[in-house]
């Protein structure tokens, strides 16, 4: 198993309302998640192959809870990626060179039905983890915007964050409000003003590095 490490940051949006009950070992709000993530990579290797500067994505759709599996899903990795790099990439995002259910790929990977042919597109992507912004375009592929929590009689921003000390994807993330659309590809998906993460995150072969 080749070891691999990289420290970035993500924004995820799905179809629970702010907090998402997986977040807390619960039942996904709508009985089903659709999903959208995307992730900055700073610093990272795969073995002997460098990472950073990378960013890749993911697209899911359960018709359930995660655990009940019969997932669908669709990664779409940085077309400035080398050939080496594409590789690392895709094996870090389908759980492989990682221990069991150590990390959310992993966790994720053993709950697909449906794997899509992988994507190798130019990725469109800021995020500002503390400000709870961000922005995401693929083109041909998908969109996302994500911003703060509003408090719905003043307007004024919320600050929210949620703390997983033994998480599998991050150690706290601050919770925003996101939208995604889906605008081409085999995967269709619509989420307006629901659950966003915004987190860094640290993941190894081993899991989360804590800090």
């Amino acid at each position: 198993m080749t070891y691999w490490e990289f420290a970035g940051r993500e924004l995820v949006n799905c179809t629970c309302e702010y907090g998402c009950n997986c977040q807390f070992n619960a039942l996904p709000d709508k009985g089903h998640c659709h999903a959208v993530a995307a992730i900055q990579i700073d610093q990272g290797y795969h073995g002997e192959t460098p990472l950073a500067g990378m960013r890749i994505v993911g697209i899911f759709k359960w018709p359930g809870p995660i655990h009940e599996g019969r997932g669908e899903a669709m990664a779409i990795v940085d077309e400035r990626a080398s050939h080496e790099q594409r590789e690392a990439l895709l094996k870090i995002m389908s759980g492989q060179d990682t221990d069991p259910f150590a990390t959310v790929f992993a966790v994720f990977a053993s709950t697909i039905e449906t794997m899509h042919e992988p994507v190798f597109a130019p990725i469109d992507f800021e995020v500002d983890v503390t400000g709870r912004r961000g922005k995401l375009a693929v083109p041909g592929y998908v969109e996302m915007s994500g911003e703060p929590i509003r408090n719905p009689v003043t307007g004024a921003e919320a600050r929210a964050q949620i703390c997983l000390p033994d998480g599998f994807e991050y150690e706290v993330a601050e919770i925003g409000s996101a939208s995604s659309q889906t605008t081409g590809g085999p995967m269709d998906i619509a989420i307006a003003s629901k659950y966003a993460q915004f987190a860094n995150i640290h993941l190894s072969t081993h899991g989360v590095v804590r800090s």
